[in-house]
């Protein structure tokens, strides 16, 4: 049975080719051989594949240049989500997506339930927010899982900028007033197989029923993202790592993003245990373990 991937060379999507990989055949496409800012072409890309599964793993992630770019942002986070979604549905199959803390304002007090009422204050999130109703208008089956502070081993994320710079010896100013939780792209790839696995019949279908929707996909937990940036240092250097006019917290109003940013990014994930029995790791171990992966390879 054939899945189709999509945003193959992104941080989750290069790990769902190797989680996705038991549970049928992977066709794993990049930006180049599926355009989502082309809906003709995607409708072309998904008929031709015909697939008992669509994993949708592709977004226009450039926060601040969304502000100034929002077709773009909603050609790829709204329309194109909108798209596998009626092309799944015409072929009877699920649609994995992906979305984001973002949809929310993060003026909260606690961690948010996938029934808060959204309420984004980028383009980036409305457009993500916008791609959401569009999969849940379409009538397919479904899951739309909702992470946030991705990052991994690879690709561009915060995680691999603090190490490149601190290494470089640069001073760095980092924000100490958004708090969420880091989450490798590993485990968003491993706790999307786990939660199909759970799907899949006999004879290779995937069939959501009762438990398709929209669930919260993050690691335990909750720090800010200055205390990411020192607990990244303190395993690159020790955890007596000095880091004395090197590390400074600064406020969101003094780090002056185009793009606002939820002051509150936690999620809360009680949904995805009651429902599949999973819980990610809380961040710290999660960050070990990507650490880990990320020396092993700079060895290499």
């Amino acid at each position: 049975m054939t899945i189709l991937l999509l945003g193959a060379a992104g941080q989750v999507g290069w790990e769902l080719r190797e989680s996705l990989a038991p549970l049928g055949e992977v066709t794993a496409l990049t930006r180049a051989a599926a355009d989502l800012g082309d809906a003709d072409d995607l409708r072309r890309v998904v008929r031709s594949a015909r697939p008992r599964l669509i994993v949708n793993a592709a977004a226009y992630t450039a926060v601040d240049k969304a502000e100034a770019e929002p077709d773009a942002a909603f050609a790829v986070n709204a329309t194109a989500p909108g798209v596998l979604a009626d092309e799944a549905r015409r072929l009877g199959v699920p649609l994995v997506h992906y979305s984001t803390d973002y949809v929310f304002d993060g003026s909260k007090s606690g961690a948010y339930r996938e029934d808060d009422a959204p309420h984004p204050r980028s383009v980036y999130g409305r457009s993500k927010l916008a791609g959401d109703e569009a999969v849940r208008a379409s009538g397919a089956e479904h899951l739309i899982l909702r992470t946030s502070w991705v990052y991994g081993p690879r690709g561009k994320n915060f995680f691999l900028t603090i190490l490149r710079l601190w290494r470089e010896g640069k001073p760095l100013r980092i924000v100490n007033d958004q708090t969420g939780a880091p989450t490798s792209s590993h485990a968003i790839a491993a706790a999307t197989a786990q939660a199909l696995a759970q799907c899949r019949t006999a004879q290779g279908e995937f069939v959501l029923g009762s438990r398709g929707g929209t669930y919260n996909v993050t690691a335990r937990g909750s720090v800010t993202w200055y205390g990411f940036a020192r607990a990244i240092v303190a395993l690159h250097d020790g955890a007596e790592a000095d880091v004395a006019g090197r590390l400074t917290p600064i406020s969101t109003a003094d780090y002056g993003a185009p793009a606002p940013r939820p002051a509150n990014s936690c999620l809360d994930g009680t949904r995805l245990r009651e429902s599949f029995g999973i819980a990610l790791p809380d961040w710290q171990a999660g960050l070990e373990q990507v650490f880990q992966a990320w020396r092993a390879a700079s060895k290499q």
